[in-house]
């Protein structure tokens, strides 16, 4: 009886491994692939952001393929002309925005598009790690993310072989010894020329810029149409007849990072003296209407980090705002910073702006 039992145990046993067998042999090659393209598919796609800027944008690509795979996200840029013309299209098509994020507005726009309200405000924790100096919009619709001096440069050859002591103010500029040596951007078609513009406005004052222009006439100011020109082809650093050119306060630690021999210094240096500068700073904010308003803040936080931050001078040619933030060491090294730059208010830009600019065209070139 109990052989049998036995038998009749080891009988169901093997039964119910023939069956199994079965059922493993039963998965087609079609039904196993169609299982894997299940699993593929349950995997999360990518979620997409469209970031708005002006032209100049730039980013690493292994700094950009960081954010969308720790995010599992796209990032669309747009780039949509010079800052001018960037926000021109960010505010008129406001009720149907072109984006998520825009960045690029700067200070001396930044005015019109708070008064547009195209913002949505978003008070970033990075925020803490910005000095306030940076922070214009007090209800963070526009974070600050990057800033860049426009300040005068001098081609320190000229100086030494002609045994002339470089200005070292605006008011400098208007002495014999600098006669027919200054070469400076159309206020109406540069963005660097704009900003001198504004400095000259900050520090002579509304009431006597103009005439400070004049004299800068008499003085024989060249004046061009925009920054490329006067840098590469009127300054005599790159084989021009002007030794003092209006340019950028990172200008002369550029020339040396980019040179094609090892310098020991730049061949150039900006001067950085009380009220010669304009600062401009950049700024980044969430659209209004966005359907992706957690992945826009994120994006945000990105651009104030530091991976961001340290990516933004070799880049874009602009300096980081985050205080945490590492520069390369010849930025360390060779970077005037001013430390008395003009700033104006952003309102009183967008006011006169343009009787500014008319003023100035009046007066210089007719």
């Amino acid at each position: 009886m109990k052989h049998n039992l036995t038998l009749i145990i080891v009988g169901l046993l093997v039964v119910l491994l023939l069956f199994a067998c079965s059922q493993q042999k039963a998965t087609s090659p079609t039904e196993a692939l169609a299982t894997v393209q299940l699993e593929e598919e349950i995997v999360e796609e990518p979620q997409k952001l469209t970031v708005m800027t002006h032209d100049s944008f730039d980013i690493s690509d292994n700094v950009l393929a960081a954010f969308e795979n720790q995010e599992n996200a796209e990032i669309q840029f747009f780039k949509a002309g010079d800052t001018g013309t960037a926000v021109n299209k960010a505010v008129l098509s406001k009720d149907e925005p072109l984006a998520d994020v825009f960045y690029g507005v700067d200070n001396t726009f930044l005015s019109r598009v708070l008064n547009e309200d195209i913002f949505e405000p978003y008070d970033s924790p990075l925020l803490t790690q910005i000095p306030d100096v940076f922070k214009i919009d007090p209800q963070h619709r526009a974070l600050p993310v990057d800033f860049g001096d426009v300040c005068l440069n001098y081609d320190k050859a000229f100086f030494e072989e002609n045994n002339i002591l470089p200005p070292q103010s605006l008011t400098d500029l208007l002495k014999p010894d600098y006669k027919d040596l200054l070469v400076v951007q159309n206020p109406a078609t540069s963005s660097p020329g704009l900003s001198f513009l504004l400095a000259t406005i900050g520090f002579f004052g509304e009431e006597g810029y103009l005439e400070f222009w004049q004299s800068l006439t008499d003085n024989n100011v060249k004046i061009v149409d925009d920054w490329e020109t006067a840098y590469y082809g009127e300054f005599s650093r790159w084989g021009g007849r002007y030794p003092i050119v209006v340019s950028y306060g990172s200008s002369p630690p550029f020339e040396m990072i980019y040179a094609e021999e090892p310098m020991d210094e730049p061949p150039t240096a900006a001067i950085v003296s009380d009220g010669s500068c304009f600062r401009q700073i950049e700024f980044v904010g969430i659209l209004k209407g966005t359907k992706n308003r957690a992945l826009a803040e994120k994006w945000v936080d990105f651009m104030l980090s530091k991976d961001f931050q340290e990516d933004i001078p070799l880049k874009m040619y602009v300096f980081p705002v985050n205080e945490n933030s590492e520069m390369d060491e010849t930025f360390v090294n060779y970077l005037a910073i001013p430390e008395e730059p003009v700033y104006l208010d952003p309102e009183l830009i967008a006011t006169n702006r343009e009787s500014w600019i008319q003023a100035w065209t009046e007066t210089i070139l007719r």
